[in-house]
C-alpha cells in the first residue's frame, strides 16, 4: 500500500527525533513473528521505556542522517524493527535478548551506541550493561566502604583496650 508524501514526512520525522534523543538502537528481524508477540513485545517495551519502530528502510535511512546512529544504514535490509534505549542504554539490548530467547523466528540483527554499529554476537556487551539504578547503587557501596572500614578501625581500638582490662581484672581474681 503506498503512503502519501506527508505521511512519510511524518514517519521521518519522528524516528529523527526518536533516533536524536536515544542512548542506543538495536535492530532485529521480525520475520515469523506473530502479531499476538509482536503486541505483547510492545508492552513490554513501554515499560521499560524502549521505543519500538517498524519503518520501510529507504524512510529509516533519511531519518537516521545527521544522527548517531547514521551507521546503522548498512544494516537496514529486509524487514526490520528498531528498538531505541531512550533512559538506560542497556533497555532495548535486554528487551530483544530476552524476546529472541523466547521465539526462535525473532533474530536479532545488530546494534549502536556512540555511533559505532555492532554486530549482533555482540549484544551481551549492551545488555550487561548495568542499569542507572543498579549503577547508582554499586557506587554507594564503593564510596561507603572507605568509611565503613574507618569506623571499624576506630571501634577496634577501644575494644582492644576493654578486652586487655578485662584480662587483668581475670587475674587478679584468680590470684586473690
Amino acid at each position: 500500500m503506498a503512503i502519501r508524501l506527508e505521511d512519510k514526512k511524518a514517519i521521518v520525522a519522528e524516528v529523527n527525533e526518536t533516533a536524536g534523543g536515544a542512548l542506543s538502537v538495536v535492530l532485529a528481524d521480525y520475520r515469523g513473528v506473530t502479531s499476538g508477540d509482536m503486541t505483547a513485545l510492545r508492552a513490554r517495551a513501554r515499560a521499560e521505556n524502549v521505543h519500538l519502530q517498524v519503518v520501510r528502510n529507504n524512510l529509516a535511512k533519511i531519518a537516521i542522517r545527521g544522527t548517531e546512529f547514521e551507521c546503522i544504514g548498512e544494516a537496514l535490509v529486509g524487514p526490520t524493527i528498531l528498538a531505541f534505549s531512550m533512559e538506560d542504554p542497556g533497555a532495548a539490548a535486554r528487551l530483544l535478548k530476552d524476546f529472541a530467547k523466547e521465539k526462535e523466528a525473532f533474530e536479532i540483527k545488530g546494534l549502536a551506541v556512540g555511533g559505532v554499529l555492532m554486530s549482533a554476537d555482540q549484544i551481551d556487551r549492551l545488555a550487561k550493561l548495568p542499569t542507572r539504578h543498579e549503577a547508582l547503587t554499586m557506587l554507594a557501596a564503593v564510596t561507603q566502604a572507605p568509611i565503613t572500614k574507618l569506623a571499624r578501625t576506630l571501634i577496634e581500638v577501644p575494644t582492644k583496650v576493654t578486652r586487655a582490662v578485662a584480662a587483668v581484672r581475670d587475674q587478679k581474681q584468680e590470684a586473690a
